[in-house]
């Protein structure tokens, strides 16, 4: 079990007191598993993944990630846990600008001790960057950026993907051949992916389907 989310629940301050976001939210994954998270905006979609992620902490329930409870570990503890097991991918690119896209790809796994530069060039190879690796992040297509930032996430060898939206900013022929190359490569380093996304289209493509409404799996 990679993943182990047990009666979680997060609310926010508002105007008028406490707002629940997630009302006693479960789900499990296996290693290897692709799952869908679908939800109308404000369902809490994004919230689950960040408290998976360990970028927030929630106010009951547990969270075990690779056998590891982050509900109970300090701020260090979890971005350890991100550098090594959980590898995010956001919408925005977050690539490092004074970074080259090689330097880009070997940041996360160089922070972790996991850097392989064999794997890190079949990761380039595979998501055609090969031709791009001098290269700055502002010298690339929205496309190219989010393919380096799979390639960088992916170069650690994370056992769970998280993905918020990591096609919503491409057109729809980019979007799909990013997915494509993202899915088959996750499928060969045998982690488990977990992604927000609004898109149907991208929701059957996941080996499974969660949705999410008024902070209630559905």
């Amino acid at each position: 079990m990679v993943l182990n989310v047990q009666d979680v629940t997060k609310s926010f301050p508002g105007a008028e007191g406490d707002v629940p976001v997630l009302r006693g939210v479960s789900l499990m994954m296996e290693r290897g598993e692709t799952l869908a998270l679908t939800g109308e905006s404000g369902s809490g979609k994004s919230t689950l993944l960040h408290l998976i992620g360990g970028l927030d902490t929630v106010d009951s329930g547990t969270i075990h990630v690779g056998g590891h409870d982050i509900t109970v570990m300090r701020d260090t503890e979890r971005a350890a846990l991100r550098r090594s097991d959980v590898g995010v991918i956001f919408q925005q690119f977050n690539l490092i600008p004074s970074l080259t896209v090689e330097a880009n790809i070997a940041f996360q796994a160089r922070l972790s001790g996991t850097f392989d530069a064999e794997h890190a060039a079949r990761l380039s190879a595979a998501l055609g960057l090969n031709d791009h690796v001098s290269k700055y992040p502002e010298a690339l297509s929205g496309g190219q950026q989010q393919r380096v930032a799979i390639a960088r996430t992916l170069c650690a060898r994370p056992g769970l993907v998280l993905a918020d939206e990591p096609t919503g900013n491409l057109d729809e022929a980019t979007a799909s051949e990013v997915l494509d190359q993202m899915l088959a490569l996750v499928h060969e380093t045998g982690a488990a992916l977990l992604m927000v996304t609004h898109s149907q289209t991208v929701a059957r493509r996941m080996g499974r389907h969660v949705h999410l409404s008024q902070g209630h799996v559905v």
